[in-house]
């Protein structure tokens, strides 16, 4: 809560401002590159700047009391001493006190201020109904910054306030966890509670490029709720969705908008902040435009697009060795493109990369996204879990980190358990780019279990949704041949090998993660299709 309950708290020293609403530090008026858990440690020392900070005290509020090695809090130290200026020899503002910690020794100014005192930018003309406290136009932040402004109540109901409020804090609270996104803090968005702002404005006052903004209308027992996304800097509409429930639990409906405007959102944004990208050298781009610009290749899916992907993402990688999430989704993107079959394989460095990840940036879900794939293809069932969860607890709306649990329950044999989670990440993200991964995992279930015809259907989708992933064929394979329907089964056979010339039992052992038992279950169906040794 800020002080005062006024503007943006924001802390001076020297030539720096950090703003923690904004989760911006400035030098001057240029905005700093700084990790979100180094900016979490920084603006924790400038809080308890009073005082000697332990390193226990900065592992239970910078980690959550999660175990970090001494190597990774030296390396959050250090890039915070970088961020400001500061380095460990001269120790003009972080400084190390022998045996008993940390503490920030320089002179500071706390207040809580106007948003955009930085910038240089004047305000545009004043819309009719401005919110107070803007004074001028901060910069557009490096990566994609979003205002969630507050649900418009439209059931003539005050009482129902708390309903469209409490939707609206939400989505804020879900989307600060995705690391790409700067989210915009509920204080500066809700001074427009109860207004009609004019959209430019918004942008202007409040330094972002997309708006999220929807309604709650109450009659009954029905509620409906809708919500729109916009890149207000051009005037484009990205996503509408409306949703139209039962108020029985009025939590868990509150909970289950969130997620599904969350998972909605994000790939949204992230395909848009793509297509923006595509008229810009990639020698103009910064790191998160790099990034952007290889998931909208990526996620289309193809073996083409993904060796599209993988390449700008080398540059990212090479040109910002510091960036976290350029680290992790090459290491995603070589696991997953080298699984499927579109390049050879690069499990080591994919496995470097992850780990690289994490040390820079240990809250960032895709890290342990590649940790858990990179374990499932060596069959290590738990530990695939265990790094599955860890990218949940996270981000708990990441539908992707609940597919693959599902994926790696399957093939381990747990299939009931893993049907669930493939199926709470097709609810979480019904348009998701990965569900024809989904569909080829539910079908495995389904095989798994015995229920042929059911595995078929969910196959025969994972192929028509996405025909370059080769596991919907292979399980379509399979399934075809148990059901008896062999004549079927060998042309799904001809079909798979035009794709996969190099095909067979060995290749399927090697690189096809079922377990044991479950292996063996699958490879009957291969070879009544016509799989040969």
């Amino acid at each position: 809560m800020l002080p005062g309950g006024g503007g943006e708290l924001i802390y001076r020293f020297e030539d720096f401002s950090l703003n923690v609403d904004r989760r911006e530090l400035r030098h001057g008026d240029d905005l700093v590159a700084i990790e979100p858990q180094v900016f979490d440690l920084l603006q924790y020392l400038l809080q308890n700047r009073e005082r000697v900070v332990s390193k226990d005290d900065l592992i239970e509020h910078v980690w959550n009391g999660r175990n970090v090695s001494d190597s990774t809090l030296t390396s959050r130290i250090t890039a915070a001493r970088h961020a400001i200026g500061d380095t460990g020899e001269y120790q003009r503002l972080i400084r190390t006190i022998a045996r008993k910690g940390i503490r920030f020794v320089g002179d500071v100014q706390e207040n809580s201020g106007s948003a955009g005192v930085h910038a240089a930018t004047p305000v545009s003309a004043p819309a009719a109904n401005p919110a107070p406290g803007f004074a001028a136009a901060p910069k557009l932040p490096d990566k994609p910054s979003i205002a969630v402004l507050p649900f418009t109540n439209m059931s003539g109901d005050p009482e129902q306030e708390y309903f469209s409020d409490g939707i609206s804090e939400d989505i804020i609270t879900a989307l600060s966890r995705l690391r790409w996104f700067f989210v915009i803090a509920r204080n500066s968005t809700f001074a427009y509670k109860g207004q009609a702002p004019n959209l430019k404005q918004v942008v202007s006052d409040l330094g972002v490029r997309y708006l999220l903004e929807g309604s709650v209308r109450k009659s009954g027992q029905r509620v409906r709720v809708t919500a729109q996304l916009l890149d207000a800097v051009t005037g484009n509409h990205i996503w509408s969705e409306r949703y139209d429930r039962d108020l029985t639990d009025i939590f868990a409906l509150q909970d289950e908008i969130t997620t599904r405007v969350t998972t909605a959102i994000e790939p949204k944004l992230l395909a848009a902040e793509g297509l923006r990208s595509e008229t810009r050298s990639t020698d103009d781009l910064n790191a998160w435009d790099l990034v952007a610009r290889a998931l909208s290749h990526f996620w289309k899916l193809t073996a083409t697009e993904s060796r599209a992907a993988i390449a700008i993402l080398r540059q990212a990688v090479e040109r910002y060795p510091g960036y976290a999430p350029a680290s992790s989704m090459l290491a995603f993107a070589l696991l997953v493109s080298g699984f499927v079959g579109w390049i050879p394989g690069e499990r080591k460095f994919a496995g470097q990369l992850a780990r690289r990840a994490v040390e820079l940036d240990d809250n960032d879900p895709w890290a342990y996204m590649a940790l858990g794939f990179l374990a499932w293809v060596d069959r290590q069932t738990n530990e695939a879990v265990r790094q599955f969860r860890a990218a949940l607890d996270l981000n708990p709306n990441f539908a992707a980190a609940q597919a693959w649990t599902g994926w790696a329950l399957v093939v381990d044999g747990q299939t009931e358990q893993g049907l669930k989670h493939l199926d709470e990440a097709m609810r979480m993200s019904p348009r998701d780019p990965l569900n024809g991964f989904l569909y080829a995992g539910i079908a495995a279930g389904h095989y798994l279990a015995g229920r042929y015809d059911e595995a078929i259907n969910y196959a025969r989708q994972a192929v028509q949704l996405r025909p370059g992933i080769l596991g919907g064929h292979r399980i379509l394979c399979a399934s075809l041949a148990q059901a008896g329907q062999i004549e079927e089964a060998k042309v799904a056979m001809a079909t798979l090998r035009q794709l996969h010339p190099d095909i067979s039992v060995a290749w399927i052992r090697q690189y096809v993660p079922y377990t044991a038992g479950p292996m063996e279950q699958f490879l009957e169906g291969m070879r009544k299709a016509g799989l040969t040794d």
